[in-house]
């Protein structure tokens, strides 16, 4: 395997996982205030396939050569990042609907052609992470269905959620193709299959009209249809902000690292546990050898 090759594969599927594990944070802090009973059931699924998606991702990137404490360590001093969307806040109900809805939506179209990539590993894991996915993006909606159709409070709260996380929600593709640094040589790897702005277009076709079904007001008003292209225009994200949140810089970098820090270190006893037994089992098998 080419070094290069392995190396971006490190990246990207280290990236994906610790987005995975990250991203339970903000929705994690909603399961005990859900509405009712059912909400906070799909909530506390939800979070829990977060959770096995990123175990996945780790398994995927240990048969490149590297240990999940590897990664995690790097994830921790700030050597490898996740998905910028996780770093903004999850202020009400109605941005668990936004997230299900609007991030959820923007992964499964970055994830469905992984299921083609060039690397098995990560192409298996991505089979049952985009069915898991597909879950999470009805959810969302749903929820922000029965906000957009309730009281004006609720429609209040639902157009808030959608203005606030509309242009993060964008950046998830990453940066434009003519500004990013790995898309070209990741899709000549087959690595990726799809540019990072391609992805972005269709994500905008795919929601405007999701948008006007709920009835509520467009997040952007660059937002036009385009006769000739067949597509939709849009309002480019301020880039700038993306870069900040990258280098640490956005609302919730600094909370969402420190409680992955707080997270490892608190159980540091029972990583240590583990491994003490597993050393004991090995060495009795060894003797009864």
């Amino acid at each position: 395997m080419p070094a290069g090759y392995r190396k971006t594969l490190i990246r990207q599927i280290g990236q994906h996982a610790h987005s995975e594990i990250v991203g339970q944070l903000p929705e994690g802090n909603w399961i005990t205030r859900a509405p009712t009973l059912e909400r906070k059931a799909i909530l506390l699924a939800k979070v829990q396939d977060e959770a096995g998606h990123g175990l996945y991702l780790y398994c995927a990137a240990e048969t490149l050569g590297v240990s999940r404490d590897e990664l995690t360590e790097k994830l921790l001093d700030g050597r490898m990042k996740y998905s910028s969307i996780f770093n903004y806040p999850t202020l009400n109900w109605a941005d668990m609907g936004a997230v299900g809805w609007l991030v959820d939506g923007a992964a499964i179209l970055n994830q469905v052609p992984l299921q083609r990539t060039s690397f098995g590993p990560y192409a298996r894991a991505m089979v049952r992470v985009c069915k898991e996915e597909s879950f999470h993006a009805r959810q969302g909606f749903d929820v922000m269905r029965k906000m957009a159709t309730g009281t004006p409070a609720q429609q209040k709260m639902a157009q808030d959620a959608l203005n606030r996380l509309w242009f993060p929600a964008l950046m998830m593709f990453g940066p434009s193709d003519a500004e990013s640094t790995h898309s070209e040589q990741s899709m000549a790897w087959k690595i990726k299959m799809n540019s990072n702005d391609e992805l972005r277009q269709k994500f905008v076709d795919q929601t405007v009209p999701q948008i006007e079904f709920l009835g509520l007001e467009l997040p952007d008003a660059g937002i036009k249809w385009n006769e000739a292209r067949g597509s939709y225009d849009y309002s480019d994200p301020d880039w700038s902000k993306f870069f900040d949140v990258i280098q640490g810089n956005g609302p919730c970098n600094v909370d969402r690292l420190a409680a992955r820090n707080k997270a490892w270190k608190d159980g540091a006893w029972v990583r240590d546990g583990l491994l003490a037994h597993a050393r004991k089992k090995a060495a009795r098998k060894h003797a009864a050898e």
